[in-house]
């Protein structure tokens, strides 16, 4: 009878979380309506239906058209098929199942060693999952993020699960469709998995000149124009920019010091190869890739509020060591990170993101990425092979804690040629 009881509860405490979770989430102030879809939409059709060209198209009543490389406007023609609505649900459907899948790979291993109800748990992190801000602005913009993260951690479980020799695809087509992921190539060339850093190039170069043969005039013109052209993005200084480049164009917004930008990248890609190389050598690939999603957050020119998907799976490494250390200050360090990350507290300074609350305050998010980047828990192997379980007292620990197929790599394992 105890044991109905509390399915009961479970079950009425997820209802009730996730109506909650619909309610705002549909209600929540700064929703974006699908603006970015619009522009894949629009873009798709005036190529295809109206003989324009792809770098032409500008959304009506704005300066934003297409920016991305042309691989991603002919990954998208089926747009030019389906109507507005059914283009709308078909962003939704590819973000939920990326969300899906990186829930699984970075909440599953955790949910399972604990001995936690996975149903349960797999709600909860759900509902948790989706009040991020990143999360929340990637669906309402009807943005890519999640899909291209999605990609590139499909190159990391195929890497930590012994099946590395396939890795590098995931990379590579991310990168095709948005430049950004290029980063995760550096990864693996710092940490001398040739082999994947090979098919990761490979693969995007495949794409790209299928792009080119797709659409010649568009290439020409995004790599030698649309590519340089920040205006078709938007304002440096504009506060969703979360950047180390926005965090300098708020302090000099006439002229932000290209010097100034580029010493910082120097020294954040420095920091970057370091603490990844250790993560790798120690065995934690998964922690080698949350740290490279940082760093491609802070040396991008521009990197807006729902760029920072990226930061999740660094969340995850966060919360996963707290729970397997059992040490409390951590876990109540991810708690708040997390609430930070879901409070869209750089909108306090939309208007005005000068002075020193606003060098704080407005640029929030950028100091988690770089307190993430120097600080992020890199794994000795023996905490992220398979048999590692939770500490059986302390804080953090749970009851009944049992192993479980973790998504870690394992040291010696045929992983050790790839990342």
């Amino acid at each position: 009878m105890t044991g109905r009881a509390s399915s009961s509860s479970r079950v009425l405490l997820v209802i009730g979380l996730t109506a909650a979770t619909a309610v705002f989430l549909v209600t929540v102030p700064l929703h974006r309506d699908w603006f970015d879809v619009g522009v894949y939409y629009g873009t798709v059709n005036y190529w295809i239906n109206d003989g324009g060209q792809i770098y032409d198209y500008l959304r009506p009543g704005t300066h934003y058209g297409f920016t991305y490389p042309p691989f991603a406007a002919v990954s998208m023609l089926p747009m030019a098929l389906v109507s507005w609505p059914a283009a709308v649900l078909i962003s939704i459907g590819l973000s939920v199942a990326a969300a899906a899948a990186l829930l699984h790979w970075l909440a599953g291993p955790v949910i399972s060693r604990q001995g936690w109800s996975r149903w349960f748990a797999f709600a909860l992190a759900g509902c948790l999952f989706a009040l991020l801000e990143p999360v929340r602005d990637t669906f309402s913009f009807g943005q890519v993020n999640l899909v291209l993260v999605a990609l590139v951690f499909a190159d990391a479980r195929l890497l930590s699960t012994g099946r590395g020799r396939y890795a590098g695809a995931g990379i590579g087509l991310a990168t095709a469709i948005k430049l950004t992921p290029a980063i995760f190539i550096g990864y693996l060339l710092v940490t001398r998995r040739w082999r994947q850093a090979a098919l990761a190039s490979g693969t995007a170069v495949a794409a790209t000149l299928l792009g080119a043969l797709g659409a010649p005039g568009a290439s020409r013109a995004f790599w030698t124009e649309a590519l340089w052209d920040t205006d078709r993005i938007g304002s440096l200084a504009y506060v969703s920019n979360q950047s180390v480049q926005g965090v300098l164009a708020r302090l000099e917004p006439a002229a932000p010091s290209r010097t100034a930008w580029l010493v910082c990248v120097l020294v954040v890609l420095a920091v970057w190869a370091y603490r990844a190389r250790r993560a790798a050598a120690e065995g934690d690939d998964w922690s080698g890739f949350a740290l490279t999603g940082l760093a491609a957050c802070l040396v991008s020119p521009i990197t807006w509020v729902h760029h920072l998907v990226w930061l999740i799976p660094a969340l995850a490494v966060l919360g996963d060591t707290a729970l397997r250390r059992g040490h409390r200050g951590l876990l109540v360090g991810t708690v708040t990170l997390y609430v930070v990350l879901c409070s869209s507290l750089v909108w306090l300074w939309r208007w005005n993101s000068t002075g020193p609350a606003a060098f704080v305050g407005a640029n929030a998010y950028v100091w988690i990425s770089l307190a993430l980047l120097v600080s992020l828990p890199v794994r000795p192997a023996r905490e992220t092979r398979p048999d590692a379980v939770a500490p059986s007292s302390g804080p953090c620990a749970v009851n009944g804690s049992r192993p479980a197929n973790e998504a870690f790599p394992v040291p010696g394992a045929p992983t050790s040629t790839g990342t």
